[in-house]
C-alpha cells in the first residue's frame, strides 16, 4: 500500500484496513479454517488488491445512500471487508467465506447476509445491469414513481470482462436510449485469468465509449509518477512506461526494484541525466515509483470521480492498476487464482502491524486516532445500512374479457394486453412491457398503441403526420410503458432483471412483462439465469413455441424450452391450452410475482388456433390449473389409457378422438398446464412423504394402465410422470430439429400429429 502522508492519512489507513481484511478472509478460508477435504477453497487476493483503493474512495468519499454499485466478481472479499467495517457484515459470515451460508464467493443479492446492490459472478452481466437499472430509474422518474431520487448506477469492471459479448450489446442499447447516470470503472490491470490482456486495449476502449457518447476519463499516473513530468528525464521515463508491453510491465512489477533498475539502466544507458534520476531512488523507492498508478492513488481517484458526479452523462473511468498491488503476488501472470503461502502471509501480517489473535479487530494496526476513524465510519451513509422497501400492487382481474371461438393462446395474450391497455389506474400504471424487436409478432402491438413507447425524449410519428396508414400508431413519450429493444436476448433478460427488482433498488414495484420468440430464450439463457438468481420478478412470454412457426424452419422452432422452464429455479413455467386458462393464469401471475414466496412466471404460448371449450372455470378448475393439471376427459374405469398433453397439442388429441370410437378404448385426457409445477411439487412431496397434485390425480388409475405423454417440445418434458406411481409411460414429442413446411406437414414430420398419436396408442396396446 502507499505510505501514509498527513493528507488523506485517515483514508489511507482505511485502505490499509480493507486490504488486510480482504486478504485475511481468503487466507483464513484456505489455511486456518478446518476443511473436510484437500480442495482449495480459493479466492482472488490479486484481483481484490487491484481495486481496494477504487472501492475505498467510492464507499467512503463519493457515493450517496441510494447510489448502486456492481462489484467485479473477483473482488468479493473487498466488498465484504467494507461491509464489515460499516456494520453490515459479521465475523461469522467472513469466517465462513465460500462456505454454506457464509459470505459468498461472488457478491449475491439473494445469498449474502449484507445488502448487495447487484449480484455478479457471470462476468459482464453485473456491469451491464447498471445500464438497464439506469433505464429503470429513468422510467420511474418520468412516470413520477421514483422514491429514492436520481442516483448513480456504478460498475467496477475487470478489464478482461470486456471480452464478454453481452457488454457491447448493452452498450449499444444504452446509446439508443439516451443512457444517464451510469458509470463504468475499469480496473485496467492488464491481466486476465490465463495471462496478459491484449496490448493497447485502452485505445480501443476509448474509441468505443466515445463513439457511444460517453465521457472517458483516463487515470494512469499516481502522484509520484506525475512529478516526473517536471523534468525532461522524468518525461522520458513516463514515455517508456507508455510504450512498455503489458507482459514486461507485469514481470518487472513482480520482480521488484532491482530488476526495474537493471531494465531502466539498460534502456537509458546513453542518457546520463535519466540514469542520474533513476539512481536517486533506492530499489524499494524505485519499485514504489514505477507501480504508482492512479488506480491506487486516493487523491487522483477522488478528484476524477468528483469531477463527473454532478453530470448525468455516462462516464467510463479507465483506472490503471497493478493486479496484486501491495502483495508478493503483484504482477505475476499466474496470480489470478494464486494465494499467498503461509510465509508470505506472515510477512504481510507483520507489515500490516496485526497482532496474533487480533486479526478480525476493526481498528487493529491503525496508525490514526480511533475516534476519528469511528466518526468517519459511523457517518457513512451506508453505515448499518437500511435500504429496505415494501411495495405491493392490488391486481384487478378483467373477468369480462371475451375471446372468439377459434383463437390461439398468443392471440388471447394480445387480447388481454389490449384490454388492460384501455384502462388507466394505479395497477395498469405499474405494467411495463419490453421485447427484443418482436413486439408486433408477439401480439403486443395493441397494448403499445394505447400505452406508447418509453423514451426520455419525445419523437414525432412521421407516418402519422404524413397520414400514411399503419396499424402501429406508436408514439415515443416519457410516460410510455413499453421499452423497445434491439435484437439482443441478453438485453431483454437483463432489463427484465432490472425492472423486476425495481422495488429493491428504487422503492417502487413494477409489473414487467417481456415477450420473445420461444426458441430464442436459449440465446439469452445466461442472462435469464442471472435474472432468476437475483430473484427478479417478471412475466416472460415465449411465443410462438414448438413447431407452430412451421414455415420459418427449424431455427425458429423451440424444442428444449419446457425443460429450461422445469429446471430453472425461481421461474415457474406454464403452457396453457386454451384462452380461459391463460386469462385466469395471467392475472394470477401478476399477484404471484409479488408474493414473498413467489417466482417469476414463464408462459409458453402458440400461434396455432384451437376451438375453445364452452365452459366457465370453477374455483376447483382454477386451483387445479395453478397446481399443474386437470382432467379434460375423465377415464370411465381404472383400467384405461391416459393421454397427458400440454399446450396446443390438445388440438391433435381432439382430432384423434374423432378418428376412434370411445367405446373401443377407455381414454382419459389429462391436460398438464405446468409440467414444471407438477415436477417441483412431486419432488418437494418426497421430503415429508405427503401427496402431491399429480399423485392425487393419478392414484385412482390402475398401475397397469398405460400413460402416453405428448407435448410440442422434447418428449422428456413429461416422460418423468411414469416415476410418480410406477405407470408405464410412452413419451411423445419433438426429438429432432424441424424444417420449413405447412404446420400439418411438420406435425407429421416430427411425429406429433393425431395419426402418430393413434399409432402410438395401437403399439402401446400391442406391447402391453
Amino acid at each position: 500500500m502507499l505510505k501514509s502522508t498527513n493528507k488523506n492519512k485517515t483514508f489511507l489507513e482505511i485502505e490499509k484496513k480493507i486490504s488486510w481484511l480482504s486478504n485475511y478472509i481468503i487466507h483464513y478460508a484456505n489455511n486456518i479454517r478446518h476443511k473436510e477435504d484437500d480442495l482449495k477453497v480459493g479466492g482472488h487476493q490479486a484481483s481484490s488488491a487491484s481495486v481496494v483503493s477504487i472501492l475505498v474512495v467510492l464507499y467512503f468519499k463519493i457515493i450517496n445512500k441510494y447510489d448502486r454499485i456492481a462489484i467485479k466478481p473477483h473482488a468479493s472479499p473487498v466488498f465484504h471487508a467494507i461491509q464489515y467495517l460499516l456494520n453490515n457484515q459479521n465475523i461469522k459470515n467472513l469466517k465462513n467465506f465460500r462456505k454454506l451460508d457464509g459470505a459468498q464467493a461472488y457478491p449475491s443479492k439473494t445469498k449474502d447476509f449484507c445488502d448487495v446492490d447487484f449480484s455478479t459472478g457471470s462476468v459482464g452481466l453485473g456491469g451491464a445491469m447498471t445500464i438497464f437499472s439506469s433505464f429503470t430509474q429513468d422510467f420511474l422518474k418520468e412516470n413520477q414513481l421514483l422514491k429514492t431520487g436520481t442516483n448513480k448506477m456504478i460498475s467496477i469492471f475487470g478489464d478482461a470482462e470486456l471480452d464478454e459479448g453481452n457488454v457491447y450489446e448493452a452498450l449499444l442499447e444504452g446509446a439508443k436510449h439516451n443512457l444517464k447516470n451510469c458509470w463504468w470503472i475499469i480496473d485496467y490491470n492488464r491481466q486476465s485469468l490465463d495471462g496478459i490482456v491484449y496490448e493497447k486495449l485502452f485505445e480501443k476502449i476509448i474509441n468505443l465509449f466515445e463513439l457511444m457518447d460517453w465521457n472517458v476519463e483516463i487515470l494512469k499516473y499516481g502522484s509520484k509518477l506525475q512529478k516526473l513530468k517536471h523534468s525532461n528525464s522524468g518525461k522520458k521515463i513516463l514515455k517508456w512506461i507508455d510504450d512498455c508491453p503489458n507482459d514486461l510491465f507485469s514481470a518487472l512489477t513482480y520482480q521488484g526494484g532491482k530488476d526495474w533498475r537493471n531494465t531502466l539502466l539498460e534502456e537509458f544507458k546513453e542518457d546520463k541525466k535519466t540514469i542520474k534520476l533513476i539512481q536517486s531512488f533506492n530499489n524499494e523507492e524505485l519499485n514504489e515509483l514505477m507501480t504508482n498508478l492512479a488506480g491506487h492513488d486516493i487523491e487522483s481517484l477522488e478528484n476524477s470521480f468528483s469531477k463527473y458526479f454532478n453530470s448525468d452523462k455516462p462516464t467510463c473511468f479507465i483506472c490503471y492498476t497493478v493486479k496484486g498491488f501491495g502483495l508478493p503476488l503483484a504482477g505475476h501472470k499466474d496470480n489470478h487464482s494464486g494465494i499467498m503461502n503461509n510465509q508470505q502471509f506472515s510477512e504481510y501480517k507483520s507489515l500490516m502491524n496485526i497482532r496474533e489473535g487480533k486479526e478480525w479487530d476493526k481498528t487493529e494496526g491503525l496508525e490514526i486516532n480511533i475516534d476519528e476513524f469511528n466518526s468517519i465510519i459511523e457517518s457513512n451513509p451506508l453505515y448499518k445500512n437500511n435500504r429496505e422497501f415494501s411495495d405491493s400492487i392490488e391486481i384487478n382481474s378483467f373477468d369480462e374479457i371475451s375471446f372468439i371461438n377459434n383463437i390461439s393462446t398468443q392471440e388471447a395474450f394480445g387480447k388481454i394486453m389490449n384490454e388492460i391497455g384501455k384502462v388507466n389506474n394505479s395497477f395498469t400504471k405499474r405494467i411495463v412491457t419490453t421485447s427484443p424487436d418482436v413486439t408486433v409478432s408477439t401480439s403486443l402491438g395493441g397494448w403499445v398503441n394505447k400505452k406508447n413507447i418509453f423514451s426520455t425524449h419525445r419523437k414525432k410519428d412521421i407516418f402519422g403526420e404524413k397520414k400514411v396508414f399503419s396499424a402501429q400508431k406508436w408514439k415515443y413519450l416519457p410516460h410510455g410503458q413499453h421499452i423497445e429493444l434491439g435484437i439482443a436476448e441478453n438485453n431483454l433478460f437483463l432489463l427484465l432483471a432490472s425492472l423486476g427488482i425495481s422495488d429493491k433498488l428504487f422503492g417502487t414495484r413494477l409489473l414487467p412483462i417481456g415477450t420473445i420468440y420461444d426458441t430464442f430464450i436459449g440465446r439469452g439463457l445466461d442472462a435469464l439465469n442471472y435474472a432468476t438468481y437475483i430473484d427478479a420478478r417478471f412475466i416472460l412470454v415465449g411465443t410462438p413455441s414448438g413447431v407452430t412457426l412451421s414455415h420459418e424452419g427449424g431455427a425458429h422452432q423451440s424444442i428444449i424450452t419446457p425443460n429450461i422452464g422445469i429446471s430453472q429455479p425461481n421461474l415457474t413455467y406454464y403452457e396453457p391450452s386454451f384462452a380461459d386458462e391463460l386469462n385466469f393464469l395471467f392475472f394470477w401471475a401478476l399477484k404471484h410475482i409479488q408474493q414473498k414466496d413467489g417466482t417469476s412466471i414463464y408462459f409458453r404460448l402458440s400461434t396455432k388456433k384451437l376451438i375453445q371449450p364452452n365452459r366457465t372455470l370453477s374455483k376447483k378448475d382454477q386451483k387445479e390449473i395453478i397446481n399443474g393439471c386437470y382432467w379434460f376427459k375423465r377415464p370411465k374405469t381404472k383400467q384405461s389409457i391416459i393421454l397427458i398433453c400440454t399446450g396446443v397439442i390438445i388440438g391433435e388429441v381432439e382430432k384423434m378422438r374423432k378418428e376412434i370410437i370411445d367405446e373401443e378404448i377407455d381414454l382419459g385426457i389429462l391436460i398438464a398446464t405446468s409440467p414444471d409445477k407438477l415436477y417441483a411439487d412431486w419432488m418437494n412431496s418426497k421430503k415429508d412423504n405427503s401427496y402431491c397434485h399429480i399423485e392425487e390425480t393419478l392414484k385412482s388409475i390402475n398401475r397397469n394402465s398405460l400413460i402416453i405423454t405428448i407435448i410440442d417440445a422434447h418428449s422428456s418434458s413429461l416422460s418423468w410422470i411414469g416415476s410418480v406411481l410406477g405407470h408405464k409411460v410412452y413419451p411423445m414429442g419433438i426429438n429432432k430439429f424441424g424444417q420449413s413446411g405447412d404446420l400439418n406437414e411438420i406435425y407429421r414430420y416430427t411425429n406429433i400429429d393425431f395419426k402418430s398419436i393413434i399409432d402410438r396408442i395401437a403399439k402401446s396396446i400391442a406391447n402391453n
